[in-house]
């Protein structure tokens, strides 16, 4: 299958998708210059060549009382276990991404917990449990300072400099 070229009008759409996935598509439609039609099927396109993988509702953890984010590097002692680990990870409902990483860790997990309590009791008494997870290593994050999707082209296009030095509207 040949690979689907995403054109200015699909960066457009999905531009505006990723900062309000909610935006409804004849306002879309509108800063396209495109009709509603034309949108609808343009992300219907996209969503069945997996381009858009759906959309989702954000809440803020600490909303919910899960004060504590915290990064999980963890060893295997048989990476042929991989698998087998990754099915027990997905049994606990505090780990919300784990991601196969290189380096001297195998796994990079993301978790929320209520306090520090909580943490502890769920590296204790579950992810160091699973069988196979040789060693962990803990990082406790003080502050998210950036949070975001995946960088779409914002449209239109905006010369700038992420250092705020010079002058970079230059023709």
């Amino acid at each position: 299958m040949p690979k689907y070229q995403i054109d200015a009008t699909d960066q457009k759409i999905l531009s505006f998708l990723v900062k309000n996935a909610r935006m409804p598509f004849l306002e879309i439609a509108r800063e396209c210059g495109v009709s509603g039609a034309a949108i609808h099927q343009r992300v219907k396109k996209m969503e069945n060549l997996g381009i858009i993988t759906g959309s989702r509702l954000l809440v803020k953890p600490q909303a919910l009382g899960l004060n504590v984010c915290a990064f999980v590097q963890v060893a295997l002692s048989e990476a042929n276990k991989y698998t087998m680990v990754i099915e027990a990870l997905k049994k606990i409902s505090e780990v919300v991404e784990c991601h196969f990483v290189t380096g001297k860790y195998n796994l990079l997990l993301k978790l929320y917990c209520l306090n520090n309590d909580h943490l502890m009791d769920v590296l204790i008494n579950t992810i160091q449990n699973i069988p196979s997870v040789q060693q962990t290593e803990t990082l406790i994050s003080l502050d998210e300072s950036i949070e975001r999707q995946v960088w779409v082209k914002d449209f239109p296009k905006k010369k700038s400099n992420p250092f705020g030095q010079g002058n970079n509207n230059k023709k």
